[in-house]
């Protein structure tokens, strides 16, 4: 069974976000998804670079003008 957490990180500035997600992301278990809300541009952009960079998979679940949602699957 999977499970879901959830990270709002709207209006959290760059690069604690991606502090954040790195941490949150290390204490999922094997099957666990991170939800994460964060804001459009270089949130958005620092966030996508870094979760490529670590080799997750992840996908975009929902956008609107000011914040993007995506998912991110620990397979490990």
């Amino acid at each position: 069974m999977t499970s879901l957490k959830h990270l709002d990180l709207k209006s959290v500035p760059c690069p604690l976000n991606v502090v954040k997600i790195k941490l949150a992301f290390e204490k999922l278990s094997k099957n666990e998804q991170l939800i994460v809300e964060l804001d459009k541009g270089e949130p958005e952009e620092m966030v996508l670079n870094t979760l490529k960079e670590m080799g997750c998979l992840f996908k975009q679940i929902n956008e609107n003008e000011e914040s993007i949602k995506i998912k991110i699957l620990n397979e490990k």
